[in-house]
């Protein structure tokens, strides 16, 4: 029994960096509806800037990692104007083929620039620090991970339900036509709505450094986040966070007692299984557009 609840804590616990990434995706996806692939990278590059700022530049982290974060915001609103605003007669195959080109670009630069080899951030919380809860044990990185998303998901369900600016981009993913006869002026939204998708994702980059840094820490979280979106609904943001939390148990319970060697394949099945049964994912509201 203990070991049963000490694989759920650790899949609690590794399902927080996914909770982040498919945040960061379904921002996008409620606007747009366009999966963006290149969320790990755009991450990615905002965290080693961080890393850059830290160890070339001398600053300490409390003013490199919200540098990074606007840092980031800026880079996804740049992306969205200078590449997907530029696209001719787009469409969601297209726009997902451009997104994996720009994964493939930040990539690149990162690579070039930083070199393959692991890097380590400085940063307020030793990674292997542990609390523990009676016999059951969980860092303390973990558990600032699972604070910050909690927080951003209370933040960002709020901002779309009551603000002006988040019933605009919900107006512009479900009729972007009829949304700039109303005088939202979508292009400007879209441009917004990768800016903090963005910095939703730069926040799992810079929780995620402290473990593994290197060129392509942000894969395996890009798409255990997406399967997380789209078992809990790619438009319902706490469906995306109880998705991710669920994936992470599901995986660890797997790897714990069947292979660990395939716990990685849970995420791919349960994308396919949902979609069969359920295309709209399990929280999200199925709606149809009329022609």
């Amino acid at each position: 029994m203990l070991d049963f609840l000490q694989i759920v804590v650790n899949g609690i616990a590794v399902g927080s960096s996914y909770a982040l990434m498919g945040l960061a995706m379904v921002i996008i996806y409620k606007t747009s509806e366009v999966p963006n692939f290149a969320q790990g990278e755009m991450a990615l590059i905002s965290t080693y800037f961080a890393y850059m700022l830290i160890e070339y530049h001398g600053l300490p982290y409390y003013v490199a990692f919200p540098a990074a974060l606007i840092f980031s915001a800026v880079l996804g609103c740049i992306l969205e104007f200078a590449v997907l605003r530029r696209a001719k007669e787009p469409n969601i195959l297209g726009m997902i083929v451009i997104t994996i080109g720009m994964e493939m670009v930040l990539l690149g630069l990162v690579s070039w620039k930083f070199g393959a080899d692991p890097k380590t951030m400085a940063f307020p919380i030793l990674p292997y620090d542990s609390i523990a809860l009676g016999k059951i044990y969980i860092s303390t990185l973990e558990v600032l991970t699972l604070v910050v998303v909690l927080f951003l998901t209370g933040a960002l369900f709020l901002f779309f339900r009551f603000s002006k600016l988040g019933l605009a981009m919900k107006a512009t993913q479900q009729n972007s036509t009829a949304a700039r006869l109303m005088g939202i002026r979508t292009h400007r939204i879209l441009m917004v709505t990768w800016g903090i998708s963005s910095f939703v994702g730069c926040t799992a980059g810079l929780l995620i450094a402290p473990v593994a840094m290197q060129p392509f820490m942000m894969w395996d979280p890009l798409l255990k986040g997406f399967a997380a979106a789209v078992m809990g609904g790619m438009t319902s943001l706490p469906g995306a966070v109880i998705g991710a939390y669920l994936l992470g148990i599901i995986e660890n319970l797997f790897g714990g007692y069947v292979s660990i060697e395939f716990k990685s394949v849970v995420a791919f099945l349960i994308i396919v299984m949902v979609l069969c049964v359920k295309p709209s994912g399990l929280f999200a509201r199925h709606y149809v557009k009329k022609v």
